[in-house]
């Protein structure tokens, strides 16, 4: 399998090349030259595997020239070690919960998997790499935790200063080894540039190797098909079509959920849900693309105005918007709509979800209004104490706090502020 570059001006690499490099020479996204369908029996079966056998299956063909097999096998078995439960709310209407992880996001999978394969590269080397991470939220926290003590990589996250919760910037700015946060004073955007300019400087290229650990870097992005695999695994008896909702900010975890579909999933839609940074609900209406600035939301997670991971969606459609929207509607809300949601599910079925499971509920009930022969599942992506403030604000009532987090609270931040990608780079060269 190789992988080549969406900007179609840089060499094709192999997995292991893509993984390290994180980004092409031309700043293009890696994405894999061919993608081959299962054998339909794959999916006839599926509830006689096990989520282990689901994950080493799929994703085989895309990391076969890099990773050996039994190396695999024990990679997955080493980031599949908690649960993915689908709970029935009501009638048609489910959540795949992608929590239950260490640092309670879904991001847990992919950072894990990253780390994994890094810490695999690295084996038998005496360089070291330097992954470089921007961060709306989980993506920093799960990434930390991924990556703490793997030998030869050093981990630099950077944050929008103010824009994260307060359990999101402990989990990142607590753990200290091989784990360095930066606070900037801007917005996930900038923080997302920043690394990307990082990427394409000479001069940061000769003296050290980067890689990114955000979902534009494959092994963390591809991975995420896991999830919608194991949820059709729990619900391939249903009489009804599957249909995903998909709370989206980077657009990566939709897009992977897109990629098992074209593995031969059988799913009929995908519902994009956004806060009101509606980049793509825009697109889907009017096929037209225009990135803006991202606002500040409850859902802070999803705040972004240019999503990377977009570009591989419309990609996978060789860039037809009339197939695309066969497969895909988006939708987005505001933050008193989604207050609502979490208010009408905690009444209704006494379920607490975190502000970006409820826009992926919303997402779903706007969609099932024209579709209502469907089975939908909304993912929820963290577990609602990442949001305590808000959530207890909502629904007026007080969480318990889990062991991991307990754990962070006590711990002293320590972060180090920076205004602009000179103080990124300045940082990098001197540390």
């Amino acid at each position: 399998m190789k992988f080549y570059s969406l900007n179609k001006k840089a060499e094709d690499v192999s997995f292991k090349d893509a993984v390290i490099k994180g980004i092409a020479p031309d700043r293009g996204l890696y994405f894999p030259r061919e993608i081959k369908p299962l054998p339909p029996a794959f999916f006839e079966n599926i509830e006689s595997l096990s989520d282990h056998e689901i994950a080493s299956k799929t994703i085989e063909q895309f990391v076969r020239d890099s990773i050996p097999e039994n190396k695999l096998k024990e990679i997955i078995n080493n980031v599949l070690d908690f649960p993915f439960p689908v709970i029935e709310l009501e009638k048609n209407v489910a959540t795949l919960e992608l929590f239950h992880g260490p640092t309670l996001a879904f991001k847990d999978v992919g950072a894990r998997f990253m780390a994994q394969c890094l810490g695999y590269f690295s084996e038998n080397e005496n360089s070291e790499v330097t992954v470089l991470v921007a961060t709306s939220g989980d993506t920093g926290g799960a990434v930390a935790n991924g990556f703490l003590g793997v030998k030869g990589v050093k981990v630099v996250i950077l944050y929008p200063s103010g824009k994260v919760s307060d359990i999101q910037e402990r989990q990142l700015t607590t753990l200290g080894q091989n784990i360095t946060a930066l606070e900037v004073n801007g917005t996930f955007d900038d923080c997302q540039n920043m690394v990307k300019t990082a990427f394409l400087d000479p001069e940061l290229k000769s003296a050290m190797q980067l890689t990114s650990a955000n979902s534009i870097n494959v092994a963390r992005w591809l991975p995420q098909m896991f999830y919608f695999l194991f949820a059709f695994k729990q619900l391939k008896n249903k009489k009804l079509p599957i249909v995903f909702s998909v709370p989206s900010g980077n657009f990566g975890n939709i897009c992977a959920g897109m990629v098992a579909q074209t593995l031969g999933m059988p799913v009929a839609h995908f519902i994009a849900a956004t806060n009101v940074n509606d980049t793509v609900p825009h697109f889907m209406r009017t096929n037209e693309y225009a990135p803006k600035t991202s606002k500040a939301t409850i859902s802070n997670a999803m705040d972004v105005g240019d999503p990377s991971n977009f570009i591989r969606i419309r990609n996978l459609y060789k860039n037809n918007f009339t197939e695309l929207k066969k497969d895909l509607s988006s939708y987005s809300f505001t933050d008193e709509e989604t207050k609502q949601a979490m208010r009408s599910m905690y009444s209704s079925s006494n379920y607490i979800a975190d502000p970006h499971g409820a826009v992926g509920y919303l997402g779903l009930k706007e969609y099932q209004k024209d579709a209502p022969d469907t089975y939908g599942v909304f993912l929820e992506t963290a577990h609602p104490v990442k949001f305590l403030d808000v959530v207890e604000e909502t629904l007026k009532l007080h969480l318990p706090i889990p062991s991991q987090i307990q754990k962070v609270l006590k711990k002293n931040k320590v972060s180090i502020k920076i205004d602009t990608y000179q103080g990124l780079k300045n940082y990098l060269l001197n540390r």
